[in-house]
């Protein structure tokens, strides 16, 4: 007998945004795990920070890599798969011991999460639970009060990071946009929606549903590049 893995989306930053069923399982529960960078708190981690107490016991995953090195390298794909190989042999080691375990994910887990990759590692051998959480799109698009697809149109999701040709080759299909993960690429994007026409529907949002959360047409962002926590919006006319 083993215990069980839940895997939590925690949802894009307020609090009050987590779904009642992700609360009442963390609270529940005594041993939480969440990922985060070097030196900083971990946004799940931060979500989750009133639902947690002294009975609790807590696994951080610090990534030994974020954007030091290219996401197309063999480098980083190493590093990084070894890095889920260990945070998931950490987590076995509890779930052999009969002890259920709660992973914390930020939006929702199956998009772009980095709980997906514990999933693949786990779920063959142990009884997994995945709550979905409100995504960053959703709460980004809420916040703006943006109606992002009406009718017949359809949304495409577009990470950032692919290459300037195949961001315009996309672009040009699409009814409505979401654009994620900007960091160091978002003058890419930029050149990618003057290509395309698309520049002026642009709208760029840091930090949606969060208390530092920024809000404007992206032809009136002037930084060279964007937090993680960021995406651009281009609603269906």
């Amino acid at each position: 007998m083993s215990g069980h893995l839940y895997i939590l989306g925690m949802g894009p930053g307020d609090p009050e945004l987590v779904t009642r069923k992700s609360e009442r399982i963390l609270r529940q529960t005594t041993l939480y795990a969440y990922f985060a960078k070097k030196g900083e708190v971990g946004h799940a981690r931060k979500i989750a920070d009133d639902m947690l107490s002294s009975h609790h016991q807590e696994l951080r995953f610090e990534y030994p890599i974020t954007t030091e090195i290219p996401h197309q390298s063999d480098e980083y794909k190493q590093t990084i798969s070894l890095f889920y190989d260990q945070s998931a042999k950490t987590i076995e080691q509890y779930l052999q011991k009969n002890q259920d375990v709660v992973l914390l994910c930020e939006g929702d887990p199956l998009l772009y999460g980095s709980a997906m990759y514990i999933l693949e590692r786990l779920q063959p051998n142990y009884t997994t639970h995945i709550v979905p959480g409100i995504t960053a799109m959703s709460g980004c698009w809420s916040a703006a009060q943006l109606p992002i697809v009406k009718y017949e149109q359809t949304l495409t999701v577009l990470p950032a990071t692919l290459p300037l040709e195949e961001l315009i080759a996309k672009l040009r299909l699409c009814n409505a946009a979401v654009i994620m993960k900007m960091g160091r690429n978002l003058s890419k994007v930029k050149q990618a929606l003057q290509e395309t026409g698309l520049i002026d529907k642009a709208i760029y949002i840091e930090r949606g549903t969060q208390a530092a959360e920024k809000m404007m047409p992206l032809t009136h962002y002037t930084e060279l590049k964007a937090p993680y926590f960021s995406l651009i919006l281009i609603a269906g006319s």
